[in-house]
């Protein structure tokens, strides 16, 4: 059976530069949209594990009635072993699943 969705690294793995930047020519670039995209997963991760939190959420401020909620936890530790922001916008980038343009270089061609 082949698998054809692309698996994410859950740890730091070495990269060939090379490969960065044969969509953009400039291995710099590359990067800049990497991170770009990195920082987008990150804010959509954050809120979605906000929203998911915010359910558990206490109006009451007692540190007595605060009680570990398994559910809660569960939840947590699913995000924490979720792939990095930065290892899922390498993915993407090396396969083509970002869109980016740079209007410099529009204006120049």
């Amino acid at each position: 059976m082949s698998n054809t969705k692309s698996t994410v690294a859950s740890s730091t793995i070495t990269r060939d530069l090379r490969q960065l930047d044969t969509t953009t020519d400039n291995v710099y670039e590359s990067l800049v949209v990497i991170a770009k995209r990195a920082n987008q997963i990150s804010n959509n991760i954050k809120e979605e594990l906000q929203g998911k939190l915010s359910e558990f959420a206490s109006s009451n401020d007692n540190l007595e009635e605060v009680f570990e909620n398994r559910e809660q936890i569960e939840i947590s530790k699913h995000y924490e072993r979720m792939p990095k922001p930065t290892l899922i916008a390498i993915d993407e980038f090396l396969h083509d699943k970002v869109y980016y343009r740079n209007p410099s270089k529009e204006q120049q061609g």
